[in-house]
Parts: structure tokens; C-alpha cells; sequence
């Protein structure tokens, strides 16, 4: 039996390995699945570093959540041979306008001086960050902010700075020729559909999934949507690969 291609997992801002967990759940126990975190390092570069040496020797397939995004692909920047397919969730391949990195600088700004705590920045994303039937949903806005606690005010502040200073990559985009999936919440405020539909257009082997009735949260909020998107994926990576 061919050994099926191991595959790396990115999570995004103020998120830990749980916002994954749908998606692991759902794959066989036969592939090897790491979570790489997102919050140790201050920039995407040093990121995809460590995410790369955390894997097996060979290819591997990569997919990343929002920020987790960002990092996927400069993981595809920095070692494009090894990469068997790219999977980029509730994201988007241009750098932060100026605007963006000004939220951004105020956010880790404010926490720095006490004028606002992890936890205050955390509840007042949860109305962007989800679609909104799910703000009533105690479970989820409490898995939400245990994550955000997890990764911690410094890992915030990282994950920030990194976010603010990444490199545009549409122009990698086209470079990226092994099967490719773009997912992304119809509602999602944070990383709008629009950036998908741009991704998607550019990837030469991509298939765009939007679902219906989310925000940005997807992997949580449309589980099985996002599974049954990933398991298509995977299962036309490990095609192309025979």
C-alpha cells in the first residue's frame, strides 16, 4: 500500500492546534498530520522555518488557516520541491494595506500599555470573526477565547507582527502547480470571499469552496463542509501522485 503524503497543518491568529481539530478528527490515523504553531515566531519567514523542519524527510502537503495562510505559503516560497499540494482557509495572498497594519499596531499597542487585555481584544473580534446565527453559541465563543488565552498575549503580539509584515504573494501563485484547495465562509469579514475567488484564479489546479452561512471561523463553525472540502483535496493530491 502507497503511504499516503504527510500533511502539515497552520492554525491562524489567537488560534491553537483546536482549530484544526474537526479536520484531524476526519483523517486517517495512516497519514501523518502535524500542527505547526503560528505564535513563536515574529515574522512568516521564521515560521515556515520551523513548520518545514518539523516534518517528515520528502513531500508533504500543506494547508493553512488565515494567518496559518500566510505562512503556508511562504513554506511554498521557501521549499517549492517538496510541496505535494497548498490548501489556504479563510485567507488571502496581498500584504496588509497600510490601514490593516495601523489596527494591527494600535491592537498590540493597546495591550502593551494595559489600556486593553488579550482577553477584551478577543471578545470584541467574535461579531467578525463568526457569522452571526453562531454569537449566541456559548461553546464555540468560549473554544475561541481558550484559544486566544493558549497562544497568549506575547504570542499575539508575534503572530501581529508577522501578519503586518508579510510579503504580497499573488505572483507565487501561478508557480504553484500541484492540486490546490481555497476555502473560505460566504460571510467571512476578516479574509472576504473576494480574496479567495482572486486566489483560486491564479492557482493553476485549484478548487474553490465557498460555504454557505459562515464567517471567518470556518473550520468550527462549518466542520463538516471543511472536512468533506479537505478529504476532496487530499484524495486528488494522492491521485496526481500515482
Amino acid at each position: 500500500m502507497t503511504e499516503l503524503t504527510p500533511l502539515l497543518l497552520l492554525p491562524g491568529l489567537m488560534n491553537d492546534d483546536r482549530v484544526w481539530a474537526p479536520v484531524v478528527a476526519a483523517l486517517s490515523t495512516e497519514r501523518h498530520v502535524h500542527i505547526a504553531p503560528t505564535h513563536l515566531h515574529a515574522s512568516v519567514e521564521e515560521s515556515a522555518r520551523a513548520a518545514i523542519l518539523s516534518m517528515p524527510t520528502g513531500r508533504f502537503a500543506v494547508a493553512g488557516f488565515s494567518l496559518g495562510g500566510y505562512v503556508a505559503l511562504q513554506i511554498c516560497r521557501q521549499t517549492p520541491e517538496r510541496i505535494a499540494g497548498i490548501g489556504l482557509v479563510s485567507t488571502g495572498a496581498r500584504a496588509d494595506t497600510d490601514d490593516a497594519k495601523q489596527s494591527r499596531q494600535r491592537m498590540v499597542e493597546a495591550m502593551g500599555s494595559g489600556t486593553a487585555t488579550l482577553e477584551q481584544i478577543a471578545i470584541s473580534f467574535a461579531d467578525r470573526v463568526i457569522h452571526p446565527s453562531r454569537l449566541e453559541d456559548k461553546k464555540l465563543l468560549a473554544l475561541l477565547a481558550d484559544m486566544a488565552s493558549a497562544v497568549g498575549s506575547d504570542g499575539f503580539a508575534r503572530q501581529q507582527h508577522a501578519a503586518m509584515n508579510r510579503a504580497e504573494s499573488l505572483e507565487l501563485l501561478p508557480t504553484l502547480k500541484v492540486p490546490a484547495l481555497v476555502l473560505c465562509g460566504h460571510e467571512d469579514k476578516v479574509t472576504p470571499l473576494a480574496l479567495s475567488v482572486e486566489m483560486a484564479s491564479l492557482l493553476p489546479n485549484a478548487e474553490l469552496v465557498t460555504v454557505e452561512k459562515s464567517g471567518h471561523m470556518v473550520t468550527l463553525e462549518r466542520p463538516d463542509d471543511v472536512v468533506a472540502a479537505v478529504l476532496r483535496w487530499l484524495e486528488r493530491m494522492e491521485t496526481a501522485a500515482v
